[in-house]
């Protein structure tokens, strides 16, 4: 496993780059005879995407350069000393003193393109499949770009700008803002419902300081999830974990929540926090937790707060399609494990090197991870919680999404 490197006091890094949401992709692209279903996984160190087969054997099908105007993103970086202050606060920062050239990535409907969040450069690109070319760049506002998500039918993504505490909405194929609206501090993991018809966004506030203590916890920021209209992106509603959390006594946890699914039939959401090692069961219609799930630790894992990479220590989380089973990415303790969602009893823990996200198979039958600290995907199926297989991937691999390309696409970079 790579070494984790020491943290660092910035008052400027942004927030961390990871989290889960179930795979999106648009219907109309399912169908579609000319393209294939693939899954798009993002080496975020390397500034490279890996595209490989969606279920069975998940062979490596190609690779995308995702960014090829580095050179051009450097200059100006270079060129503004504001720019390059917030640049090395991420490369030392959550960056772990990496330069983080990926966060998250959503292919157009027509499989013509691949739309990537780009943190150091504080932007989202779309890249042509055929060319490699970028086809149009919208810098988001601050100096951070981090998660997104795709609306149901494909045609609109949503990021989050983390240093602006705002979530711009893009036409997917034009890039041409829809629209936006605030955050908490550090805006983080994107939803769409499945009905398109609202946005949730969870704010995880400052995970990048030393300030871990329970009773510090008031130092790391306004952190809700926020529900808008996904039409008029305005404000629905607000979310406060803290106060579900102390209702039932746990006032030491943090309400930073990071990875989030949700139900079938979106009644219950399922989420993790900074430092815990499980996750929670929400229930929207009585607005409380229903269920805590606390899962083994590591023995080898230090309970430090300040030693867990971002304030993550389990962080990744997906569901089956039928909803009865949970995959969750134990991050600091190194593995993962599939979750009953009836009983809460998990499965076999399957070994895995500082995993970081957790999504599902184009077939659903099986739970893919992506394990940072080994550069590689690993398969875990549903219905054993037995380990599959492994499929080599570039530097740092976290976000993991499906997608389509066009049938006989083999790849626009190395």
């Amino acid at each position: 496993m790579a070494a984790f490197r020491p943290r660092h006091l910035c008052a400027v890094a942004a927030a961390l780059v990871l989290t889960v949401t179930a795979p999106a992709t648009a219907a109309s692209a399912a169908s579609d005879a000319s393209l294939r279903e693939v899954l798009f996984v993002g080496n975020n160190w390397e500034g490279t995407s890996d595209v490989i087969a969606s279920s069975g054997d998940f062979a490596k099908i190609g690779r995308i350069n995702v960014i090829p105007d580095k050179d051009a993103r450097m200059a100006e970086i270079n060129a503004d000393p504001i720019k390059w202050i917030y640049f090395m606060a991420i490369r030392n920062g959550v960056g772990e003193g990496h330069d983080q050239f990926v966060d998250d990535m959503y292919s157009t409907p027509d499989g013509k393109s691949v739309v990537v969040s780009r943190p150091s450069f504080a932007d989202v690109v779309s890249i042509n499949l055929s060319t490699g070319a970028i086809n149009w760049r919208f810098p988001v506002s601050g100096y951070r770009s981090d998660h997104m998500a795709v609306s149901p039918d494909g045609t609109r993504v949503a990021v989050s700008a983390s240093t602006a505490n705002t979530v711009h909405v893009l036409d997917i194929n034009t890039g041409k803002q829809l629209g936006s609206f605030a955050t908490g501090d550090k805006p983080h993991e994107n939803i769409f419902t499945k009905d398109g018809k609202y946005i949730y966004n969870m704010a995880i506030g400052d995970v990048n300081t030393d300030l871990d203590a329970p009773w510090l916890d008031w130092t790391k920021g306004d952190r809700h999830i926020t529900v808008v209209d996904a039409t008029t992106y305005k404000q629905v509603k607000v979310i406060d974990m803290r106060a579900k959390l102390d209702a039932i006594g746990l006032t030491d946890y943090s309400d930073a929540v990071r990875p989030a699914v949700f139900s079938p039939d979106e009644s219950k959401l399922y989420f993790q926090v900074s430092f815990f090692n499980g996750f929670f069961e929400y229930d929207l219609a009585s607005d409380r937790i229903t269920r805590t799930k606390t899962l083994p630790k590591n023995p080898a894992t230090s309970d430090e707060r300040t030693s867990f990479v971002n304030d993550s220590r389990h962080h990744g989380l997906s569901m089956s399609p039928d909803g009865s089973k949970l995959c969750v990415a134990g991050t600091m303790d190194d593995y993962a494990t599939v979750v009953n969602r009836s009983t809460l009893q998990e499965g076999p823990l399957v070994t895995a090197s500082k995993p970081y996200w957790a999504t599902v198979s184009g077939d659903g039958k099986d739970c893919v991870i992506s394990e940072s600290g080994a550069d590689q995907v690993t398969v875990i199926d549903f219905a054993t919680g037995q380990k599959v297989l492994s499929v080599p991937v570039g530097d740092h691999p976290q976000r993991v999404r499906l997608g389509h390309v066009a049938a006989n696409w083999t790849g626009t970079g190395s």
